[in-house]
């Protein structure tokens, strides 16, 4: 059982032929409202591969909460976790432009997710076999999960998104990191290389095109990403994480889960959406068997 904690935001996407400049208006040719966050796609991503996946965040008494909520379990997510509070649910203003995209996210309830509610949820970390971090609500809630699955002996793997929240100190209570290039390098003040041999098989960098790479102890490993036809990259990270720890739950070597990411990953881009692409296990597995 894998268990999520983190955001739970309702995506606002924009798109349009070219970004704006600064002080420009452009006319867009797409607007839709999407279920999204990070904590929420990562554990979507999970439940459609098949894991069992329970969420733990909090949303507000609006109607973006209430279609946060109904997705999540219309895509098989426990929500006992989730808390409805008081005020607007977070949101997150998306715009795409030529297979790019810029974000900007306003947390909203998410910042209500205060450590004293992991405590409340503490039964289900307990069952847990991986729980899945990110940095889209509050850094004391996420040192304080640290420490909790620490001393319930509960592996976590934590996506440094937005790497700006990143503390050194969270890696000894990490099982698995999930950086891409920019956020190592920001995150360690040192090159790749020399980041990966200090964590191997703790430190796994995604590469975008070029897929990604951990240290074993021995060498550098570096699995390679699938040609895909990109519609749109939001979540392409968050399918990549999902899937990964279903890889690792269901008892995958760690070069064998990564592959497998990277392969529920380049699915994902083909679709609309952060979750409109998240694909089911079968998908993974043909597009692993045409490699094969």
């Amino acid at each position: 059982m894998i268990t999520v904690i983190g955001s739970a935001n309702m995506d606002l996407v924009v798109g349009t032929e070219n970004f704006p400049d600064q002080g420009e208006t452009v006319l867009g040719n797409v607007f839709d409202t999407v279920p999204g966050g990070k904590g929420a796609n990562q554990a979507i991503a999970a439940a459609r591969l098949g894991s069992e996946t329970h969420m733990a965040a909090c949303v507000g008494n609006d109607m973006f909460g209430t279609s946060i909520l109904n997705n999540l379990e219309q895509n098989k997510v426990g929500v006992t976790g989730v808390r409805v509070v008081e005020g607007a649910s977070g949101i997150a203003n998306i715009l795409l432009s030529e297979g790019d995209n810029r974000i900007i996210v306003v947390p909203g309830a998410n910042s209500s997710l205060m450590p004293s509610y992991i405590d409340e949820i503490e039964e289900l970390i307990k069952r847990s076999k991986l729980v899945m971090l990110q940095l889209e609500i509050p850094i004391p809630t996420v040192i304080y999960a640290l420490a909790k699955c620490q001393a319930l002996n509960i592996p976590v793997m934590l996506n440094p998104a937005p790497a700006s929240g990143f503390e050194l100190d969270m890696m000894p209570s990490i099982k698995y990191l999930t950086p891409n290039e920019t956020e190592c390098e920001q995150i360690f003040g040192m090159d790749m290389v020399s980041a990966l041999e200090k964590y191997p098989n703790r430190l796994i960098i995604t590469l975008g095109s070029d897929g990604a790479r951990f240290f074993d102890g021995e060498k550098h490993v570096i699995v390679e990403s699938f040609k895909t036809n990109v519609v749109d990259t939001t979540g392409a990270g968050d399918t990549f994480n999902g899937a990964l720890a279903h890889g690792i739950v269901t008892g995958m070597e760690l070069e064998q889960a990564v592959r497998f990411a990277n392969a529920a990953a380049s699915l994902s881009v083909e679709k609309f959406g952060a979750q409109g692409g998240m694909p089911s296990f079968e998908e993974v597995e043909a597009r692993l068997e045409e490699r094969r």
